[in-house]
């Protein structure tokens, strides 16, 4: 990046650590970061549009509906996100490529499973073989998305379940008594009133996904964990003009920086949120605000 960077070996001290910080696969690594952060942009909520739609369907007088809502709460909460990651991003994207293999391609004669191989044609690849790299970086990291937000959004409606749950009954009743229909009285007493009870358990869904986003690594997305332990491992004269020992430590005490900072700003803004809702509510902190004002 700087013009006396031409020779590396030239350089020592800071000025050789000015143009080894700024070499092209370190800012992919500061590229990373907003890799990290795009995703939690994207999966926090579509999380929560999943996990509502799961809850209003497990607590629906529907028994087949209410029952895909509670077996999607309780299959993807029961399987380890390790598990469920690894088979996820390979079963989803081999149903695309059979949707679009059944359609593209209908007079193909092969067997699409032959032995352990998935076999499509090459009009139903996703992406294509001849689209450029980014597009195949755009699709994994795409796919990588929709399984965090699916995952947890299983999490995410098992706690908006309990905290629509815990509105007092009382309420309801009243609502009803008003002459407030089922759906009235969902849309204007239960679910304004239910997220002063979620937050807690969202809160801690959220600290959780911070922590999870490092499985990019695991599913082929090139994020901080991925640069960390290539930038940071041994680099000798034979494979670099920046050569070094093994300094993986280093990377990812930068990345224990970068997540404590990030949860600490997290918890900072939760407490507000928090504060906010609960301001005149019948709950235990609601009641400690309307004391601390008198």
């Amino acid at each position: 990046m700087f013009a006396f960077c031409t020779d590396p070996g030239t350089l020592d001290g800071l000025a050789w650590f000015a143009c080894y910080l700024t070499t092209g696969k370190h800012l992919a690594f500061y590229g990373a970061f907003g890799t990290v952060l795009l995703l939690l942009a994207i999966t926090a909520p579509a999380a929560l549009l999943l996990g509502f739609g799961g809850a209003v369907a497990a607590r629906s007088r529907i028994p087949p509906v209410s029952w895909i809502g509670k077996a999607y709460i309780a299959i993807v909460r029961g399987v380890p996100d390790i598990a469920f990651f690894l088979f996820f991003v390979i079963a989803l994207d081999q149903g695309f490529e059979w949707i679009r293999h059944k359609i593209r391609c209908p007079d193909w004669d092969q067997p699409i499973r032959q032995g352990s191989d998935f076999i499509v044609c090459a009009e139903a690849k996703l992406p294509l073989s001849t689209a450029p790299q980014w597009v195949h970086e755009t699709y994994g990291f795409l796919v990588a998305v929709l399984t965090f937000a699916i995952v947890f959004g299983a999490f995410a409606a098992n706690v908006l379940y309990g905290a629509m749950r815990a509105v007092p009954r009382a309420q309801v009743e009243t609502a009803e008594a008003y002459g407030l229909t089922r759906s009235q009285t969902f849309r204007r007493i239960i679910v304004p009133q239910m997220w002063v009870y979620a937050l807690p358990g969202l809160s801690n869904l959220w600290m959780v996904l911070i922590k999870a986003t490092p499985l990019l690594f695991l599913l082929g997305v090139e994020d901080i964990v991925y640069w960390a332990r290539d930038l940071g491992g041994t680099k000798t004269p034979q494979f670099t003009d920046y050569p070094h020992g093994d300094w993986r430590m280093w990377y990812f005490l930068a990345l224990l920086v970068f997540y404590l900072a990030f949860t600490k700003l997290s918890e900072t803004v939760l407490d507000r949120l928090m504060t906010r809702l609960t301001r005149g509510q019948a709950t235990l902190a609601g009641e400690a605000q309307r004391k601390a004002g008198a």
